[in-house]
C-alpha cells in the first residue's frame, strides 16, 4: 500500500512510499534525510518509531501517537504537540523550543539535554522539573541571592517595561505569575548573567538584583536562564566594560558598582 506524508498547510507530498504503515514510511523518510518541516501527522500511530535526528520543525503531530518513539536529537521547534502521547519516548537532545507539548504525556520520557525554552508546557503530565531545570538550586539557597535585570536607557525591563528601576530601591509585583510551565509571565523577571548578555542591546544596562527564596515567583521548566520574581531590591549595576559588552561604562555607573 502507498502511504503519503503531506504538509499541514498546502497538502502537498512531501514523501511517500510503497510500504506497510505510514510509520514505515515515516521512518524511511527520516533516513533517507526528508526534509519534513510542517508535515502532517495528526493523531498518527508511531509508537517505538525511530524518528532519530528528524526535521520536524512545525509539524502537526497533535494526538500523535508516539509513546517509546526514539526521537534523540530530533528538531521539534514549533511542533504542534498537544495531547500527544510521548509516555517512555527517548527526548535526548531534541530541540522543542517553542513547541506546543500543551496537555501531553511525558510520564517516563526521557528529556536530558531537550530544549523546552518557550515550550507551552500546561497541563503536560509527567515531567519532572528537577531534570531539566538546574535553577531549581536556587529554591534551596539560604539567605541573601544575587541575579541581575536586563534594562533598556529608560532604566525599564526591555520587553513589556512599566517600572523604573532605580539602584538602592526595592520592587514588588503583586500579581506575579507563579505558573512554572509559562516562559513568560507577570512579575520582576530577573536572569543568570548569560542570558541577560544574549539579550543586551546597545543602549541597554545590566542591573543586579537581591532576593531570597520565598521571594522567587516562578522558575519556568527548562528555563534557559529566566526566571521571575514577586519582588527584589536593586543592588547595583554591571559595568559593561568589565564583562566585554561596551568600550566604556555606561553614564551614571557609581563607582561602588565598578
Amino acid at each position: 500500500m502507498k502511504f503519503a506524508i503531506r504538509h499541514r498547510y498546502s497538502g502537498s507530498v512531501l514523501f511517500a512510499l510503497e510500504t506497510e504503515s505510514l510509520k514505515m514510511c515515516v521512518e524511511a523518510a527520516i533516513q533517507g534525510g526528508a526534509d519534513l518541516q510542517d508535515a502532517d501527522l495528526r493523531c498518527e500511530d508511531l509508537r517505538g518509531a525511530d524518528l532519530r535526528g528528524a526535521d520536524l520543525l512545525g509539524a502537526d503531530l497533535l494526538g500523535a501517537n508516539l509513546q517509546d518513539a526514539d526521537l534523540r536529537g530530533a528538531d521539534l521547534r514549533g511542533a504542534d504537540i498537544r495531547d500527544a502521547n510521548l509516555r517512555g519516548a527517548d527526548l535526548h537532545g531534541a530541540d522543542l523550543v517553542g513547541a506546543n507539548l500543551w496537555g501531553a504525556d511525558l510520564r517516563g520520557a526521557k528529556l536530558l539535554g531537550a530544549k523546552l525554552v518557550g515550550a507551552d508546557l500546561q497541563d503536560a503530565k509527567g515531567i519532572n522539573k528537577h531534570r531539566c531545570t538546574p535553577l531549581t538550586i536556587l529554591l534551596d539557597q539560604p539567605g541573601k541571592i544575587r541575579a541581575y535585570k536586563l534594562v533598556n536607557g529608560n532604566m525599564e525591563g526591555p520587553y513589556q517595561g512599566g517600572i523604573t528601576y532605580k539602584i538602592g530601591k526595592s520592587y514588588q509585583v503583586d500579581n506575579a505569575n507563579t505558573d512554572d510551565t509559562e516562559h513568560c509571565g507577570a512579575g520582576i523577571n530577573v536572569a543568570t548573567l548569560d542570558w541577560c548578555m544574549r539579550e543586551w542591546c546597545d543602549g541597554y544596562r545590566i542591573l543586579i538584583v537581591e532576593f531570597e527564596a520565598a521571594d522567587i515567583a516562578a522558575i519556568p521548566i527548562a528555563t534557559d536562564g529566566k526566571f521571575r520574581l514577586h519582588r527584589c531590591k536593586v543592588v547595583g549595576e554591571k559595568d559593561l566594560k568589565e564583562i566585554g559588552l561596551a568600550e566604556e561604562a555606561p553614564d551614571g555607573l557609581a563607582a561602588e558598582n565598578r
